[in-house]
């Protein structure tokens, strides 16, 4: 699964790590739509077209914690020079109808940060799906793996 961080994300993880910027209490990863790829100059999530929410999905996705569980790998690679960290397995199961609930399928994954004006969340890395995704009723959508490097 192709993936990248946005300069947004690179700008966020120095204001945390260097100038002590407070973290958000949590981050969310969203389903987007193939309207608008996001790439590294992504900076909110109003720039991006969510799918729609409903029979399983919730708007603004899934929310991770800052903990080991929820990014449960961290590895330094020094034979390709960089770091890896890798977010839990994230599941939505539809009910009640198919994810998403009308429109196009999820072709992207979105990592944000928490802001209460979902439009206002900043967008730190979002991943390739490699093509529209529609899960039926009683079928799960799972995302697994899902990394983010720093080389």
């Amino acid at each position: 699964m192709a993936s990248g961080m946005t300069n947004r994300g690179k700008k966020l993880l120095f204001d945390y790590v260097f100038r002590a910027t407070a973290l958000p209490t949590n981050f969310y990863v969203a389903l987007i739509t193939s309207a608008v790829a996001p790439t590294a100059d992504t900076n909110t999530f109003s720039e991006l077209t969510e799918i729609a929410a409903g029979n399983g999905y919730t708007s603004g996705g899934i929310s991770l914690t800052k903990n080991s569980t929820d990014f449960d790998v961290l590895t330094e690679d020094d034979a390709n020079d960089k770091a890896i960290i890798q977010i839990k397995d994230l599941v939505w199961t539809a009910s009640g109808g198919s994810i998403p609930a009308s429109g196009s399928g999820a072709r992207y994954a979105i990592l944000t940060d928490y802001n209460a004006t979902m439009g206002s969340r900043q967008v730190l890395a979002w991943w390739d799906l490699t093509s529209d995704r529609t899960v039926s009723s009683g079928q799960p959508l799972t995302l697994q793996d899902c990394e983010l490097d720093i080389t």
